[in-house]
């Protein structure tokens, strides 16, 4: 089992930063893919960064591009999201994810289904 729990939300004006942290825990085979997806009230959920634990590469949707690092510290089964520049339209409820490797789907990939997802940290910017 694998269990995943959000920290770091708030409040912060328009250009402002925060970084978000997920603490992990259980197998890390079953978090091979990790990511970073958001939901704003009436909107679609989003996935926003990925991060594939063994290898560190990355991925970045295009609206969080140049603006977000996804990190993680093993050490610390901890997976981070740095955003700056924050804009009123990244305001969302913000959620952790993770999922074993799929043949075929990558991380990133639309398709792949994340099997463990955090309780979410809500993220406010504000104009």
């Amino acid at each position: 089992q694998v269990q995943l729990a959000e920290s770091g939300g708030g409040a912060v004006q328009t250009g402002g930063s925060l970084r978000l942290s997920c603490a992990a825990s259980g197998d890390t085979v079953r978090r091979s893919c990790m990511g970073w997806f958001r939901q704003a009230p009436g909107k679609e959920r989003e996935g926003v960064a990925f991060l594939y634990r063994g290898s560190s590469s990355t991925y970045y949707a295009d609206s969080m591009k140049g603006r977000a690092t996804v990190s993680q510290d093993n050490d610390k089964n901890t997976l981070y999201l740095q955003m700056n520049s924050l804009k009123p339209e990244d305001t969302a409820l913000y959620y952790c994810a993770a999922g074993p490797p799929s043949l075929g789907k990558g991380c990133e990939d639309p398709r792949y289904k994340y099997a463990y997802w955090g309780q979410g940290t809500q993220v406010t910017v504000s104009s």
